[in-house]
């Protein structure tokens, strides 16, 4: 069985929305692994994602008080299944992020982040992924608020799919 990830970023609860809309937390509940690449801005929906995640795996942003950043910090590395993860909430400019990806994540295959709000998926050079979700509560610029699933099996990334919130 492949493990399911969901990438969630930029949820800004309660500033830009009062609760995760129903869909996320479906999305949640499906998930083997949740990845959250800052800017929750409450320590009370980190604990709701932890309680709800099978596992939870998430940074602070530059949203996020300095009790988050204490909790959570600004880089988080783990691996699911033989897939070796970065999550960070901020990369800098567009251009040369996937050089600067390379410098500053060896040993990297997907190195997940936020910020923006705007959904991102390229490889650098070496090879490494770089992902963004959006945001599924505060769409910016975008034409709707958004999430990412993909599936890994061993050190294999697949199934990667920008998903649109409904309704908001």
């Amino acid at each position: 069985m492949p493990t399911r990830l969901l990438l969630l970023s930029d949820t800004h609860v309660p500033g830009r929305a009062r609760a995760l809309p129903d869909q996320v937390w479906r999305a949640v509940d499906a998930a083997d692994v949740v990845v959250h690449a800052g800017d929750w801005t409450t320590a009370e929906l980190v604990d709701a994602l932890a309680a709800r995640a099978a596992r939870l795996v998430g940074v602070a942003g530059n949203n996020d008080g300095p009790e988050l950043h204490e909790r959570l910090g600004e880089v988080a590395r783990t691996t699911v299944e033989d897939l070796r993860v970065a999550v960070v909430h901020e990369t800098g400019q567009k251009q040369g992020r996937e050089r600067r990806a390379d410098e500053a994540f060896p040993d990297t295959d997907l190195l997940v982040f936020g910020h923006s709000h705007i959904p991102w998926d390229t490889v650098s050079p070496a090879g490494v992924r770089l992902l963004n979700p959006g945001s599924p509560t505060d769409r910016r610029r975008q034409p709707v608020g958004t999430y990412l699933t993909a599936t890994v099996t061993g050190d294999r990334l697949h199934d990667v799919a920008l998903v649109p919130v409904q309704g908001r």
